[in-house]
């Protein structure tokens, strides 16, 4: 799909109820790292449904969560729209309409690889104010360290619609980050992260990828069929782990 911000339009449901939220650690580093407080704004860029968007208003903040695709935008609204802290936009990286100087904080949740990278670093800057902070998370999935997770990563390569070209975009890229903070300037943090799924979560997992072929498209019946056996031969007391690496990095703009 050649439109970032619908990549997710009919995969709404399965997002929110099987992708992972964020860890608090999360939180605690950037209290640590940036000297962030309560009292900061918050724009979360790409905030789909509101996983990251949640973390940072437990912790009291106030988050304009910024959202180009409709359907994503409507969920968030409906799981947070009674939240005090919580204002929903129609925008993207590169055009928030926020006015200049909102923000003490921009956030991106597993959206960072979508953005054009001048284009954001200016408008970032306009709606920040010094000294400017920018903070960039991603749950990384494993792909190997245990048969399961080894078993899924051969599903998505036989069966993913653009899966190779998304996995490589799908993380950090050293090139990328050094562009956008500068070189050096910024730093890294992991933290575990883990999912248990039984067979129905697994495979709303599965469908919540944007890569995944979905009903009436090739390979959907197929690719299910070799999952349920992927999750037959590997389960343990009826569930599977799904292991993430949260990846954070953050750094002034």
């Amino acid at each position: 799909m050649s439109d970032p911000t619908q990549r997710f339009s009919a995969r709404v449901d399965d997002y929110i109820k099987y992708r992972p939220y964020y860890p608090q650690a999360v939180i605690h580093l950037l209290q640590q790292q940036c000297g962030m407080t309560p009292a900061w704004t918050i724009a979360d860029i790409g905030s789909g449904p509101g996983n990251l968007t949640r973390l940072f208003l437990d912790n009291g903040n106030r988050v304009f969560g910024i959202e180009p695709n409709r359907e994503m935008r409507e969920a968030g609204e409906r799981l947070l729209g009674g939240h005090p802290g919580f204002t929903s936009i129609d925008g993207t990286a590169e055009a928030t309409g926020l006015p200049d100087g909102s923000a003490e904080l921009v956030a991106a949740g597993q959206a960072f690889h979508w953005f054009d990278l001048d284009r954001a670093s200016r408008e970032f800057r306009r709606i920040l104010r010094p000294p400017r902070w920018v903070v960039l998370v991603w749950n990384e999935r494993r792909i190997a360290g245990t048969p399961f997770l080894e078993a899924y990563e051969r599903l998505l390569v036989a069966y993913g619609t653009d899966y190779a070209q998304v996995r490589h975009r799908d993380a950090a890229d050293a090139t990328a980050l050094e562009r956008f903070f500068g070189p050096g300037g910024y730093g890294r943090a992991s933290f575990e992260n883990v999912q248990r799924f039984d067979l129905e979560g697994l495979r709303g997992r599965l469908l919540s990828s944007s890569y995944a072929p979905m009903a009436g498209q090739p390979g959907h019946p197929e690719m299910l069929v070799e999952l349920h056996g992927i999750f037959d031969e590997y389960q343990e007391g009826g569930v599977v782990g799904f292991e993430y690496d949260t990846t954070v990095y953050y750094g002034r703009v």
